[in-house]
């Protein structure tokens, strides 16, 4: 079916035009957080990107079964099957139960993405809910000859895996090479092979979550959970993989591995990948000092931030970088699209109070085919921005009195903002929502043009002077008075 949709393809390194394995049904899974801390912000920005690329496929007519997992067991703090588990480090921290932790991170995390005005997914599986279809995939696996078990773990063959199927088809990275650079660990000797990854990991005495098993009592594996919830929910091939970047080498190549060593197909059509968050050029990362959690970015608590910045503004920040390249936080920017984003949220306030006229200066239609050029574009949100910002100045030349609109193009760029600004972008405009604020303006608006009105200009300069001075800037037209935060 021809859409005019193009993606890039992690798998095949290259733009490609998105053609659906099911007409206008389309699969998406995306992996979500473990749940075991706070939610950070590179986990936002991939969360963030998702919800535009699900919000546009559905405003192109598609109907789409998004999935977006809960890591709420299993994930050791190595890659490679080493070190604690997660949650039973963090509980023992905490002196809570597991599933306390789980609960409290998995509420915290829904919580900022209400925040962000994200749409929530169409099924969200956790991981310890689907511990039978683990174990039954498993079990494939080894009966296909690809994973073995060892004193009550299970792991996946990847050389024998590799005699039929590229491990590295995700990354294109040299096997031989990975290798030799795979370092030795601890229990090692279990392993017939340094790349083998667990499926299935036997408990220790101590360990808290923990299921009955062909293989003795243990945990599933990190990976397995992604493979057997994708496969449930979407069948064993479906249309779009998602996750951030960091995912590509490890998780995503071996749900790979794993998909195909179990069905003998590969899971994805295509991979889509989001980019990493830098800080003052800087990776963003814990170790350095310098990765602030989403709602210290909103209160600028942390000793990089000069101040707090909205979820909106924090989410247009977003957006204005393509979901591919790099983003890098600095209060400068920051402060920048913050500006930005009141310009534009100023401006669809006036749309409103827009007279239309018999003839106009302008046509909406041309900005629109932009829009939908760039979204199309392997979603290009920055290219979207730049021609809401053009049809935002449309709004303000007729507001003032310097351009007219027609009535037919007053409504199609009520639309266009609709579409992209609130159903496609998701933003929301943070200050109309303040009713109380509203009121209390209102009257003070009202207050200040009888005042104008009775030629008593003192007491009107008086309040727009005294507005100012507190960070709301009163503009008069002809249209009457509208107000907007400095």
């Amino acid at each position: 079916m021809e859409n005019g949709l193009q993606l890039y393809n992690t798998l095949t390194r290259k733009k490609e035009n998105f053609e659906p394995l099911n007409g206008h049904h389309v699969g998406m899974y995306v992996c979500g957080p473990t749940v075991y801390s706070d939610v950070h912000l590179g986990n936002c920005r991939t969360f963030i990107s998702f919800d535009l690329i699900f919000r546009y496929l559905k405003y192109m007519g598609f109907k789409v079964r998004y999935v977006r997992n809960i890591t709420d067991a299993g994930h050791l703090e190595g890659d490679r099957d080493e070190g604690d588990d997660k949650f039973a480090k963090r509980a023992k921290l905490e002196q809570l139960e597991p599933m306390e932790i789980v609960q409290k991170y998995t509420l915290g995390f829904h919580d900022v993405l209400r925040m962000f005005n994200t749409l929530p997914p169409s099924i969200e599986p956790t991981a310890t809910g689907h511990i039978i279809e683990q174990i039954e995939m498993i079990k494939d696996i080894i009966a296909n000859g690809y994973a073995y078990e060892t004193n009550g773990t299970v792991y996946f063959d990847v050389e024998k895996y590799s005699q039929t199927y590229n491990y590295t088809v995700l990354t294109n990275r040299n096997l031989d090479d990975m290798m030799a650079n795979t370092r030795e660990l601890g229990g090692q000797d279990e392993k017939r092979g340094r790349l083998d990854f667990a499926l299935w990991i036997k408990a220790k005495p101590e360990t808290l979550m923990r299921w009955q098993s062909p293989w003795g009592v243990g945990f599933p594996g990190w990976h397995i959970e992604c493979s057997a919830m994708s496969a449930k929910y979407l069948g064993e091939e479906f249309d779009i993989h998602g996750g951030g970047m960091d995912l590509a080498a490890t998780h995503h190549t071996n749900e790979i591995a794993q998909s195909e060593a179990c069905y003998h197909k590969h899971p994805a059509k295509y991979w889509m990948h989001t980019n990493m968050l830098t800080v003052n050029g800087a990776r963003m990362s814990k170790t350095a000092g310098n990765g602030f959690m989403p709602l210290q970015l909103f209160s600028g608590d942390h000793p990089l931030l000069s101040k707090g910045y909205s979820p909106m503004t924090v989410k247009f920040f977003m957006l204005q970088a393509h979901y591919r390249s790099t983003l890098d936080f600095s209060n400068d920017a920051l402060d920048a699209s913050e500006k930005g984003f009141r310009r534009l949220m100023n401006s669809l306030n006036l749309l409103e109070k827009l007279t239309p006229a018999a003839t106009g200066d302008f046509e909406i239609e041309p900005i629109r085919l932009n829009c939908v050029k760039a979204m199309n574009d392997d979603f290009n949100s920055p290219v979207v921005i730049a021609e809401l910002f053009e049809a935002a100045r449309i709004i303000n030349t007729v507001y003032d009195g310097k351009g007219s609109i027609s009535a037919a193009e007053l409504e199609k760029l009520k639309q266009l903002m609709q579409d992209f600004v609130y159903d496609i972008f998701g933003l929301k405009d943070e200050e109309s929502s303040n009713t109380e604020l509203n009121d209390v303006l209102d009257m003070v608006i009202d207050i200040r043009k009888s005042a104008k009105e009775n030629k008593d200009y003192a007491t009107s300069d008086k309040i727009r002077i005294g507005l100012q001075d507190i960070g709301i800037q009163l503009k008069d037209s002809k249209e009457g008075t509208t107000w907007n935060k400095l």
